[in-house]
């Protein structure tokens, strides 16, 4: 997929964030973009700005754990667009604790999202890639599908998980025309923490304030300018898309100390207190 000019691109997570970034980047390129998210207003305000530089985006409200609904999408886009040339599911939530102290409602909340989005995702709008031989799918994992950090076990599951599945497809693609990318954001700047779920309690939402500062001042990397990177590594078929420089020298110091990379990364480790 070496150009977007009139490609059917369903974006999830559209609503903010990378997912929008990625439908404005793509439009201006051509792509009729196809989004979903949850978060109607926000949704509207995408496509309003999409439109109002000239693109075109169509939007549905579509819970990606929800998968007749992703399923009936993707006949919709069939139906109306002759089928999808890209699906990127990009769709995420977030959730910290401690493994003796999580939930499991909240990891199964986390889990359904994070993974069985993407597979919803991906299984929904495949097979009009197998009809055309042709198109791309892009799934979003994280920095943490390739690091694990305190407080962030079902996060780090549920990413990893992306990994593993999205490696897979890719090799079953193989001989075909069909591309098939993992998506690694490092530090971005996005409203995930601020959208997350925390352990209920009277202290709740002065958490939520303090992972939303932590997550600022790890963040490197504008959802315009991850946008930029998603759509070149689309470009060019790249196996592992990694967003930001923090995911590049993440990723080569869990290659050279793959036991023991948490010691060399103290600004990862969110769930200790810092000075």
């Amino acid at each position: 997929m070496r150009q977007f000019k009139d490609k059917i691109c369903v974006i999830t997570g559209a609503a903010s964030g990378i997912g929008a970034a990625c439908a404005h980047a793509m439009a201006a390129q051509g792509a009729v973009i196809v989004g979903t998210d949850l978060r109607a207003d926000m949704l509207a305000e995408t496509k309003a700005s999409v439109e109002a530089e000239g693109g075109k985006m169509h939007t549905y409200l579509v819970d990606v754990a929800d998968r007749d609904a992703m399923f009936d999408l993707a006949a919709e886009v069939e139906k109306h667009h002759g089928g999808a040339d890209l699906i990127l599911n990009n769709a995420g939530v977030a959730f910290g604790a401690p493994v003796a102290e999580m939930q499991l409602d909240d990891l199964k909340w986390l889990m359904d999202v994070n993974f069985w989005g993407v597979v919803n995702g991906t299984q929904a709008f495949l097979p009009h890639l197998i009809k055309k031989n042709s198109g791309h799918v892009a799934n979003v994992s994280s920095i943490f599908g390739l690091i694990s950090v305190p407080t962030q076990s079902g996060y780090n599951a549920a990413k990893y998980a992306v990994l593993g599945f999205t490696d897979a497809l890719r090799h079953e693609m193989r001989g075909t025309d069909i591309g098939v990318s993992t998506i690694h954001p490092g530090g971005i700047n996005t409203n995930i923490v601020r959208h997350a779920r925390l352990p209920q309690g009277p202290e709740a939402e002065i958490e939520r304030e303090e992972a939303i500062e932590r997550f600022a001042q790890f963040t490197m990397t504008q959802p315009d300018g991850a946008a930029k990177v998603i759509i070149k590594g689309v470009k060019k078929n790249k196996a592992r898309i990694l967003i930001g420089p923090d995911a590049h020298v993440v990723d080569w110091i869990k290659r050279l100390f793959p036991s023991h990379y948490l010691r060399l990364m103290p600004m990862m480790d969110l769930g200790r207190d810092r000075d």
